[in-house]
This record gives C-alpha cells, sequence and structure tokens, in this order.
C-alpha cells in the first residue's frame, strides 16, 4: 500500500500558508464543546496542552510523572534551533531547512522540513515573550552558538539548561490554563491502551500509579506526546521511565509504525563505568564549539594526557572531515568515535572512549570564558567522574539518544488513525535518518504551539463533539485487556527480574541493532529477541500487586512491549538495504567507510501494520519525492 503524505501543492515556501487556508475552523463558541486528550506533558505535550486550552477546548493532560516539570524534555541541554540569522553569517529559512534535510541523509518529507524551519522563529519569539532566560551577548541581544552539521551559529540556548528552561516556559503556561479550568492534570497516571471506535481515536485507558485503578477516559481526538524509545537499549541517556509503550500499544490497534530502525547515537556521552549502571549521562553537543575531539595515534596507547605530545595525537573529525571538524553531525561523530576504538586507539580502561579537550580553548579565550559558557555541564561531569575538565580533557563515547522513528503521520500530524495526532519525538516526520543538533527542541515547539492548533480544528470541525463515551463497549474491552495482562505479569513469579531481562534485550539491540549493523548480525537479534521474550512470559518475576503502587509492574509493562518493539527495529534494518544516516549497514559502505544510500530502492518512508502476534508485521512504503533539494552524497568533507 502506498501512503499518501498528504502535503500541500504548490511552491515550498507556500505550502504551510495554503494549508491552513484549506483547513477548516471551529468557532470559538464551539471549541468549548470539544474535549481532547493530550498524552505527555514535556515540550510537545504541554505547549499542545496550553495552546489548545488558551484556544477555548476542554483538555485532559496525562503524565507519568508527578509534574509536568519532570518531561524528560528538561534533559536537553545544548540549544534550540532559529533561523533569524542573528549573527549575519548567512543563515535563513531555507538554509536551516536544507541543513535538516542533509543531515536526515534525504529521508525525511520536504513540506515538513520547511515547515518546522518556517515556525522555528517564532519559537524563539514565543519563548522570550515566556520569559525563557536565554543567553544574551553583551550588548543584551540574544546569543547563538553552533551545533554538529552546520555552518552557522544559529542555535539558542540557556548556558546548559535549555531544554528546562523551556520546558519551563510550556509549564508555566500549561499551569495558567490549568487555573483557568480549559486544562485538567491527571499526573501520575500511565496510558496502557487507546481505544478506536468505529476507526477513529477516541479515548485511552490509563492506570493510576498511586492507586493502580484502571480507568477510562473519553475525547473527540487524542494527542500522543510521548516522546521516544532509546531506552529499548536499557543503556541510554534518556530517563529510566522513557518507553515505547503509549506509541507501540496505539502501533497494536492499528497506527503505522514508521521507520523504527532510525535512531541516534550521540557522541559525547559519558563513557559506560561497568555493569551496575542504569542510564547513561549525556554531555551536551554544545561542548563540540570549543572542545577538540581526539585519540592517541598509537594503538594500547595508555599514557597519561600530558605524556602525549601534540604530533602524536590524532584530532579525527578534523583530520578526516575538515569543513566541519568536531561539528561534524551526530551520527557521523559516533561512528568515527567507534571506529578509531574499534583500531584499539580508545581511552580509558574500556578502551571505548576518546577525549574532549578543552586546553585550547582556555588558552585562547581563558577559564572564565569557558565557565561562562559550560560550567554547568563541566560540574555536572566532575560530579559524576570526579575528574575536573579544566585540567584535563573530558573522556566521552557515543550512547543511544533520540529516535527519529515514530508513528507515521501526515502533513496535518494525523496518523493513519482518524482523532490520532502525534507530535514530537513519538512521530517520524522532520528528521530523517539522523536528527541535526538543537533540532529536537524545535519540533516539540513547533507541533504544539503552532501546528497542532490549526490541524486538529481541521479535523474536529467534522467530527460531533461528544458523541463517544466511556459506557462504550470498546472502553470496557479494553480494560478487561489491559486487567488481564496485568494479572498475567503478577501470576508468571518466576526467577529472573524485569530489570534482568530489560539489561539482556539491551545487550542484544545494541551488539546487533546498534551503531553498526549487517544482515548476519540482525538475523541474529531476530532469533535471539523472541527466546528472550518466550523466557521473559515463562521466567520474569513480578513482585507486589495490581492494585497499589507497584514500579515493578511499571516495568514490566514497558519491557514486555520493548521486547516486541526491539523485532520490529531489527525487522525494519534488516529490510533497509542500504546506509543512510544513523541506520549504517556494513554491507554498505564506501571505499572509506561512509555510509552509502541506495535511492532508486529505498527513498521512502517504511511505514510497519500491526498483524497479530503471530504474524510478520506488514510495511507500508511512502515514496519522498524531492523537487526542491537535489539528492547528493551526503558530505560534510
Amino acid at each position: 500500500m502506498i501512503l499518501d503524505g498528504k502535503s500541500p501543492s504548490g511552491p515550498l515556501a507556500e505550502k504551510w500558508d495554503r494549508r491552513r487556508q484549506e483547513l477548516k475552523l471551529v468557532n470559538p463558541a464551539n471549541k468549548r464543546k470539544y474535549k481532547i486528550i493530550v498524552v505527555g506533558t514535556g515540550l510537545a505535550g504541554a505547549s499542545a496542552a496550553a495552546t489548545l486550552g488558551e484556544l477555548g477546548y476542554n483538555i485532559e493532560a496525562f503524565c507519568y510523572q508527578d509534574s509536568p516539570r519532570r518531561g524528560h524534555s528538561i534533559a536537553a541541554q545544548g540549544g534550540i534551533n532559529a533561523a533569524k540569522n542573528y549573527p549575519n553569517d548567512g543563515d535563513s529559512i531555507y538554509r536551516l531547512f536544507y541543513d535538516t534535510i542533509k543531515s536526515g541523509d534525504f529521508r525525511s518529507r520536504e513540506a515538513n522540513v520547511y515547515r518546522l524551519a518556517q515556525v522555528s522563529n517564532n519559537i524563539i519569539d514565543q519563548c522570550v515573550a515566556q520569559g525563557v532566560p536565554f543567553a544574551r551577548d553583551y550588548a543584551g541581544y540574544l546569543d547563538n552558538r553552533s551545533f554538529g552539521g552546520a555552518q552557522v551559529s544559529r542555535t539558542f540556548y540557556a548556558r546548559g539548561q535549555t531544554g528546562q528552561q523551556l520546558l519551563l516556559g510550556a509549564y508555566s503556561a500549561l499551569s495558567r490554563q490549568i487555573r483557568a479550568g480549559t486544562v485538567k492534570l491527571y499526573p501520575r497516571s500511565e496510558m496502557l491502551d487507546i481505544v478506536i471506535v468505529n476507526n477513529e481515536a477516541k479515548g485511552i485507558i490509563v492506570r493510576d500509579l498511586v492507586t493502580g485503578r484502571i480507568e477510562s477516559f473519553a475525547g473527540d481526538a487524542v494527542c500522543l506526546c510521548t516522546g521516544g524509545f532509546a531506552n529499548v537499549f536499557y543503556l541510554s541517556t534518556n530517563a529510566m521511565g522513557s518507553n515505547v509503550t503509549a506509541a507501540y500499544r496505539a502501533y497494536k490497534k492499528g497506527a503505522y509504525f514508521a521507520n523504527p530502525c532510525y535512531t541516534q547515537i550521540h557522541p559525547t556521552c559519558i563513557p559506560v563505568s561497568g555493569d551496575h549502571q542504569s542510564k547513561l549521562t549525556l554531555m551536551s553537543e554544545s561542548l563540540r564549539n570549543d572542545g577538540r575531539v581526539w585519540v592517541p595515534l598509537k594503538k594500547g596507547d595508555t599514557r597519561a594526557v600530558k605524556d602525549i605530545p601534540e604530533n602524536e595525537r590524532d584530532y579525527y573529525l578534523e583530520r578526516k572531515y575538515p569543513s566541519f571538524g568536531n561539528l561534524a553531525p551526530r551520527d557521523i561523530s559516533s561512528r568515527s568515535a567507534k571506529e578509531v576504538c574499534d583500531e584499539g586507539r580508545g581511552i580509558g580502561a574500556s578502551g571505548r572512549g576518546v577525549y574532549l579537550d578543552f586546553a585550547d580553548s582556555i588558552q585562547r579565550l581563558g577559564e572564565d570564558t569557558i565557565r561562562e559558557r559550560y560550567g554547568n555541564l563541566f560540574e555536572m561531569y566532575e560530579r559524576i567522574t570526579g575528574e575536573n575538565a579544566y585540567r584535563q580533557p573530558m573522556r566521552i563515547y557515543p550512547a543511544p539518544h533520540y529516535t527519529m522513528g515514530g508513528l507515521w503521520v501526515d502533513y496535518n500530524l494525523q496518523s493513519n488513525i482518524p482523532g490520532l495526532f502525534v507530535l514530537g519525538e513519538a512521530n517520524f516526520s522532520d528528521h530523517g535518518a539522523n536528527r541535526l543538533g538543537a533540532s529536537a527542541l524545535m519540533q516539540g515547539l513547533a507541533d504544539g504551539y503552532f501546528i497542532i492548533p490549526y490541524t486538529i480544528a481541521d479535523y474536529l470541525a467534522r467530527t460531533e463533539p461528544g458523541n463517544i463515551t466511556t459506557e462504550h463497549e470498546e472502553f470496557g474491552h479494553s480494560r478487561e485487556k489491559i486487567a488481564s495482562l496485568t494479572d498475567k505479569l503478577l501470576s508468571i513469579k518466576g526467577d529472573k527480574t524485569v530489570t534482568r531481562f530489560h539489561y539482556e534485550l539491551g545487550r542484544i539491540m545494541w551488539d546487533y541493532v546498534g551503531m553498526s549493523r549487517s544482515e548476519k548480525g540482525l538475523n541474529t537479534a531476530l532469533e535471539k529477541i523472541p527466546a528472550l521474550r518466550a523466557e521473559f512470559w515463562k521466567n520474569v518475576r513480578v513482585t507486589g500487586q495490581g492494585h497499589e503502587l507497584n514500579q515493578e509492574l511499571e516495568k514490566a509493562g514497558r519491557v514486555a512491549d520493548f521486547l516486541e518493539f526491539g523485532e520490529l527495529m531489527a525487522r525494519d534494518a534488516l529490510e533497509r538495504n542500504e546506509s543512510c544516516g544513523g541506520h549504517f549497514r556494513e554491507e554498505y559502505q564506501s571505499l572509506d567507510g561512509e555510509a552509502t544510500r541506495d535511492d532508486q530502492n529505498f527513498s521512502h518512508v517504511a511505514a510497519w501494520e500491526y498483524k497479530g502476534a503471530d504474524n510478520a508485521p506488514e510495511m507500508h512504503k511512502e515514496p519522498l519525492e524531492f523537487e526542491n533539494v537535489e539528492l547528493a552524497v551526503r558530505s560534510y568533507k
């Protein structure tokens, strides 16, 4: 089946304006008749709920945290892109659009990416008006810095806390609507199923994480804003609670899952220190503005940093990619780090690390300047490692970070299920096979503040408000299914913990579906994952009861979904016989080790349809057409 992304016709720069003129509107009096369910209250969810509430809709917002302020968006450090061209260095909306398309290795939809670049400037204005404390230069103007994959400085930032500050801005807008009564917030509530009535999304089933009670909520439309699935690797930069459950259960109800194999490995993370770890820590990509990445020239060189002279150091990113140097894109920088470590030139006890060195910048700019730019990041690094990065280089290594794959949506952010809209990292739409640095925050806020208010109105204008309630039989069926799953998990009483199963799945995923993939490795993963899943359902031990606070039960449901979803990821990676962006197949690379695309056969979105537990999923394709950019070899040299 060929999917239609429903992009507007006409010139690229006019598509969004054209679509907004085509969309139906809901008048202010009628908005009060509609209820919209928003699942997730990170940047995408909080901005969507606040904006839709301001418009007059009745919003019910759900998060599994105790407060929207704890959404994982707070963990974003380095900045948010916008094409304002304040430094006057040649930036433009088109250049941001092109950098995003190129960074995604020409595997994203042109119209969506251009719209993202268009609304980027509005986001900065919105956030400044909310009081977000962006960094400013000596004259008081908003400051910018560079990020990987770009040769201009377009990234707005608040030291190393940009995500946190942006989320506080969205949270303040959300809190205002909660006070006004247009938004009702349900914290400590986890969505466990979506309810489909007559092929339309009409509600959700949630578990109250404090009492264990399973509850139903009906609405006229549902917005999923539930983030990414990098925790399928067990160790990642994501919060430990981040999961795939909401999106995956929507997939099992008929929503297509697009490009699940597209995962981003971030190059600047604190290396793994041992099997005891439960997560990894991101060090902002912004550090690569002033830090130089290097390893020793000699294999097995274990000398202290001060004993390795300059002529015996390999600044490999500067050597391989002179045009971009240390600001090469994330996927390329990550693979380059793996490459030198595989050669035996990695640093640290494990040999899985490279240096990020600030000595030159401190000498050139002074320690005070570096401290002003990155002080909280250096402090965080020292707290975790016990090392002072002002005196010696940071040790970094790539780790799972962001996921470009997600539920398939059209240009209106609507999935193939009418009434189910998907925003932010939970959808697949804007980043292709590799996300441009500092664009996650941009996409989440663009979707929530400036896109969904228009597009969801078009759907609601064609929908009778309140025609489905929780008394409908589909809600009863969903509640019964969730209750049965809970009872099953609690009744197994095996010998192995949920965390152990998650750890073992993560090792399979990292070894065979991680930074480097091969046909042999992916087939191995497709053998090992079903075997591990079968063992899970026979031997997992979930302590506690269902009708109480039970974090082991929460984890068990999420890991059960990861054990199915990991197989879908591996299948998608196996079907894509090319290398593109973060999807690197060892069989498809150039003589110098660069990714080799196959535009003739794989210039499409792969969207998977669930066909039942015992059947292989069916792949649908959305052809990607490039009318405004020329497909080219992606080079940063």
